[in-house]
């Protein structure tokens, strides 16, 4: 091989080496310092490297880390789309690719315009340019934010900033470590350790600041239904009513507790082919003082379909009607599973994107809490937990928990299940409230206010999850200013720092 091509492959493969590591940061596994050890390497991998080198560099790191982390994606393409094995992959392999241009864009960016190895470089520009290729990630084309690095964190000592400026300060923190570790390496200025330190110590006194305060009068019983119902059988017409039935006989079980939950189209039937079924459901769920919520697919009078949460029994509210009840309409649509971008292009291409209910329509982006046996109840429909703006704009004073419902059987045996877990859990973290989560197979759990799991059903079973749980008062700093004080003070820093350098280009 020749002797200057071996350089500029070896670095591009170490660094899809170091990438594919980080999925171990995140769950299952969580192993936490490696969301700082990886982007370490990283920008000792970008040192002294072109702009373009850089680019490809980061890019290979982002294959790595994608190809391992959402390699999960496979499963629903391959067992329910219905493709060739060679297409499916060929799809995966896009949107591996597709995803770690951002970290590309990252790498490209920071040798361009910050190339020199200095305190700028590793403590300014490097943490704010991959937080706002991140934060790109997540909002185009309605946005990907899995696997952002501060949510392998929710364990971790650094878990403290997520209460004050989201999940995005945290990840701020690593690279911030990161860079500092970097420089002195590369400075041999061993005095720069005590950043880390000091990050760490500043972590540890946010976490010891009660930011809100449990509310004993509002302990709530809980049951939630993990119906376990196989996804390649839920809408086949023969097994409708089975599934009805295994519902309701363990939801009559568990009428004495305050709320029961079904998970995420636990009714495998649009609402209004069972309004009868409904109606009685609502009448016994009045009789036992207890409120019922389960996911369902609606449809407006104009043919439009919802994918909809949809509350049963409360006391205070109608009986159930079809044309009048309230209901949770999700906002944020999974691209191919709820909407497909191009329908028109890609429908006639393969079975994959005729998937059952691939046609939803969008509710509003905020929207009224759920009302469940006085409780409030802020809902979110699996895949949007992983969207914090719009989670935080939608509690209101009198939320008292964080309500999502989710249906991860199209993912089997994979860690997708739990990495959706952890992302949840940053949530109830973030905001201050506790977080109920029921699923049709796993992973259906409850956590406290500070987004630890105090309650969790094994998956893959058919199960009932009963807790008490007590919401909270108060708020967060995050729920009330959001992250965009850190972005502010982001795209000052970047500023500062590239009119700087350029600034110091001139006086030479």
């Amino acid at each position: 091989m020749n002797k200057n091509w071996t350089p500029r492959v070896r670095r591009p493969l170490l660094a899809a080496f170091v990438g594919a590591t980080t999925t171990l940061a995140f769950a299952p596994f969580s192993y936490w310092p490696i969301a700082i050890l990886s982007p370490f390497i990283l920008l000792l991998l970008l040192h002294k490297q072109s702009a373009k080198a850089g680019f490809w560099i980061a890019f290979f790191w982002g294959l790595g880390q994608f190809g391992t982390g959402i390699n999960w994606v496979h499963v629903s393409i391959d067992t329910f789309g219905g493709m060739p094995k060679i297409a499916s992959a060929t799809l995966m392999s896009l949107l591996v690719a597709y995803l770690s241009i951002y970290p590309a864009i990252f790498g490209g960016v920071l040798n361009r315009f910050f190339p020199q190895a200095n305190r700028r470089r590793l403590f300014i520009a490097a943490p704010i340019i991959w937080l706002l290729t991140e934060w790109l990630r997540g909002w185009v084309m309605t946005g990907f934010p899995w696997l952002w690095l501060g949510y392998s964190q929710i364990d971790s000592p650094l878990n403290g900033f997520a209460p004050v400026s989201g999940v995005e300060a945290i990840t701020l923190s690593l690279w911030l470590i990161a860079g500092s570790l970097a420089y002195l390496t590369l400075a041999r200025k061993w005095q720069y350790m005590l950043l880390p330190v000091g990050i760490f110590a500043l972590s540890y006194g946010l976490n010891q600041v009660q930011w809100v305060k449990p509310n004993p009068a509002s302990k709530t019983s809980f049951a939630l239904i993990q119906g376990n119902i196989d996804q390649k059988m839920k809408w086949i017409p023969s097994h409708r009513w089975p599934t009805l039935m295994k519902y309701t006989d363990l939801s009559r079980a568990n009428w004495d507790a305050d709320i029961v939950i079904w998970p995420e189209a636990a009714i495998p039937a649009l609402e209004q082919e069972l309004p009868a079924f409904l109606r009685n459901l609502d009448t016994a769920a009045r009789q036992n003082n207890t409120t019922l919520i389960t996911g369902v697919i609606s449809q407006d009078s104009m043919g439009a379909y919802y994918n909809s949460i949809l509350t049963l029994g409360d006391k205070k509210s109608a009986p159930y009607d079809y044309d009048s009840e309230i209901r949770y309409n999700k906002h944020h649509l999974l691209p191919f599973g709820e909407f497909v971008p191009f329908g028109d292009l890609l429908r006639p291409i393969a079975p994959f994107f005729n998937l059952p209910m691939s046609s939803f329509q969008r509710g509003s982006f905020i929207q009224p809490n759920l009302i469940a046996h006085g409780r409030h109840l802020l809902a979110a429909l699996c895949y949007e937990i992983i969207f914090n703006e719009q989670v935080r704009q939608n509690i209101t004073a009198d939320t008292d928990f964080i309500l999502t419902l989710s249906n991860d059987a199209w993912f089997g045996h994979s860690i997708g299940p739990l990495q959706h877990m952890e992302i949840a859990r940053m949530r109830a973290l973030e905001l201050g409230k506790p977080l109920i989560r029921a699923t049709n197979n796993g992973v259906t759990a409850v956590t406290d206010y500070q987004g630890k799991i105090i309650k969790q059903v094994p998956q893959f079973q058919t199960e009932v999850l009963r807790a008490e749980v007590e919401s909270t008062s108060g708020n967060t700093p995050y729920r009330t200013l959001g992250s965009w004080l850190l972005y502010l003070w982001s795209f000052i820093g970047i500023g500062f720092a590239f009119f700087y350098s350029k600034y110091q280009e001139k006086s030479k």
